[in-house]
């Protein structure tokens, strides 16, 4: 199982991502931006309000959490 032990926000919806096996790498959420939950992104500032759970897994409030099984590849 991976855990996300590090991330940066950078333009246009992509982040930097260092996962617990050593890999690291950009990911673009450009794409889930206003789908659902994700509308929350509609205000960029809060996208970039970015954090990582107990679990490994980044977090937008209560409102958003991503998976790093589904981000750490």
């Amino acid at each position: 199982m991976y855990k996300i032990t590090d991330v940066k926000i950078l333009s246009d919806y992509n982040i930097w991502l260092k996962c617990s096996d050593g890999t690291e790498g950009t990911v673009n959420l450009s794409h889930l931006v206003g789908k659902g939950v994700f509308s929350l992104w509609n205000n960029y500032k809060e996208f970039k309000k970015v954090s990582i759970g107990s679990s490994g897994e980044l977090l937008w409030g209560r409102e958003v959490d991503l998976c790093p099984d589904s981000l750490c590849l």
